[in-house]
């Protein structure tokens, strides 16, 4: 009892200690000394589950999107950007260290049970540009681990705003936010409970705002305005503290459920999927709007799609629209048709922040700034995509990209919405693409082609490559056990732990 309370004791001076720090205190540069170097702002918009034709500048029969299309015209956007997994969590951790799932250990979701997360010894951006001397912030979904050190505060992130995972992993009050529903009990007796079949045993979806559980059941309508809203404030208050910034948003877009402040699903021509759309759309507007109005010469904004859980290593699950921004810098209206991944998110900021990669580790990412300025055409001759919908194979390299060219060496596998898992099939020879011609992987090449022939044995080396790279590198393990007791909870005597700003700590559980 003793240690658990100086754990909480611990807990809550470290909540009080980022709050003060995140407001009151600018950050000094590690050395004390400023250079002739201005290093630049980054902001890092992933937005969940959506597609590449989602974006106008892509698909001209989409008019969702007006703001993000206007960053298309002043910006770079890329034709052949993809996420580097097709789930949640192995997403996030590959963006955050630039490494494949196979090396930092996350080649799965986090569950909320989860009691580790991305690898303790797996350094994050946050991590390298906060010892660079910026301010940190990340506003959004985690899923990289919520009990304890796993917590983004103790992962290089000066201050946090979000949900530890996604948002149909809680129980929420209202119809309609959890697909399927599921309705809170009212009674706490597990006499109660037994007899009520809509009872629902998960503990409703958290906010925490640092270390403090701020909302519970979070209210999803609000939810973006509220991450955009505290956006604002950081890039505000980062631009006047004299010291550059680092901004990382993982918005709850385009991912199941959807939900609106003002539901418009109704109005004709509207569906829920539009008016998602729209409504990310314009939180993307507010955030470019602010940077324009206060760090516009010197801020690098990037806004990319994350897969969460579309589970498929086919082009749907993991090619994802993608723009860069970053006025005078990035050339405007210029479209890159250059392989490139969110795994070069990772080196390309350390380059621009003029900060070391991590050692002892290699790096799936490279870095793409000469591509950004439009002075480079350089992009991956060779990109993996890893399988993370398929039990027991979580990870695994499965198909893999050689220039134009997409080879499969085994498909299926994904869960299906209805828990289903679809059938694998290996492919021996592989199955392989063209896709300057079969963009939509059709028509997989004849074997008994020349065309066939010249790309089989270059995807096999490179695939026995990377195998063997990987083999030989510092590799991390994650910890996927499960523990009840770690599930985020404010309020241990309510069921579905109701709270308005109070106390939590990773030691008192429901």
């Amino acid at each position: 009892m003793e240690i658990l309370l100086l754990k909480g004791l611990i807990f809550v001076l470290a909540s009080c200690f980022i709050g003060l720090f995140y407001y009151q205190h600018p950050r000094v540069s590690v050395s004390g000394k400023r250079s002739g170097y201005k290093q630049p702002n980054f902001i890092i918009i992933l937005a969940d589950d959506i597609g590449w034709g989602d974006l106008g500048a892509n698909w001209n029969l989409r008019k969702d999107t007006p703001h993000l299309d206007k960053i298309a015209t002043e910006g770079m956007r890329f034709l052949d950007f993809h996420s580097a997994a097709s789930t949640c969590s192995p997403s996030r951790a590959s963006l955050l260290t630039g490494r494949l799932g196979l090396r930092n250990g996350v080649t799965h979701n986090f569950a909320v049970t989860s009691v580790a997360g991305l690898p303790l010894n797996e350094t994050t951006l946050g991590d390298v540009l906060k010892e660079a001397g910026y301010l940190t912030a990340a506003i959004g979904k985690w899923h990289l681990g919520h009990n304890g050190p796993y917590h983004p505060n103790f992962r290089g992130f000066d201050y946090y705003l979000g949900i530890p995972y996604s948002h149909d992993m809680g129980c929420t009050d209202t119809p309609g936010y959890n697909l399927p529903p599921c309705p809170a009990c009212p009674g706490h007796s597990a006499a109660i409970r037994k007899h009520r079949k809509d009872c629902y045993p998960e503990i409703a979806l958290p906010l925490f705002e640092n270390l403090t559980i701020v909302q519970q059941p979070v209210n999803l309508t609000s939810l973006a305005a509220k991450y955009t809203e505290k956006a604002i404030q950081f890039i505000q208050y980062a631009s006047r503290s004299g010291h550059p910034f680092f901004l990382y948003i993982a918005l709850a877009h385009m991912h199941v459920p959807l939900t609106l402040a003002e539901p418009t699903w109704d109005l004709p021509g509207q569906d829920p999927y539009g008016a998602n759309l729209r409504e990310m759309d314009a939180l993307v507007g507010r955030i470019k709007n602010k940077v324009d109005s206060t760090v516009k010469e010197n801020t690098l904004l990037w806004f990319t799609g994350g897969s969460s859980a579309k589970q498929t290593t086919w082009e749907g699950g993991h090619r994802v629209p993608t723009l860069a921004y970053w006025a005078g810098k990035i050339p405007a209206n210029a479209t890159s048709p250059v392989m490139l991944s969110t795994l070069d998110i990772f080196p390309t900021l350390v380059s621009l922040a003029k900060a070391s990669l991590p050692p002892n580790r290699q790096f799936d990412g490279m870095d793409v700034s000469e591509v950004l300025f439009g002075r480079s055409n350089k992009g991956h001759q060779t990109l993996f995509h890893p399988n993370s919908g398929a039990a027991g194979k979580y990870g695994e390299i499965q198909a893999l990209r050689v220039d134009q060219y997409k080879a499969f060496y085994l498909t299926g596998g994904a869960k299906a919405c209805d828990g289903s898992i679809g059938k694998e099939r290996c492919h021996q020879p592989p199955l392989i693409f063209n896709l300057q011609h079969d963009t939509q992987e059709e028509a997989p090449l004849d074997i008994e082609t020349a065309e066939y022939r010249t790309v089989l044995p270059v995807a096999n080396k490179a695939l026995l490559d990377i195998l063997w790279n990987i083999a030989a590198d510092n590799i991390s393990t994650a910890d996927y056990s499960h523990d009840p007791a770690v599930i985020p909870c404010c309020n241990p005597l309510h069921l579905v732990c109701r709270c308005q700003l109070a106390y939590s700590n990773s030691s008192h559980r429901c």
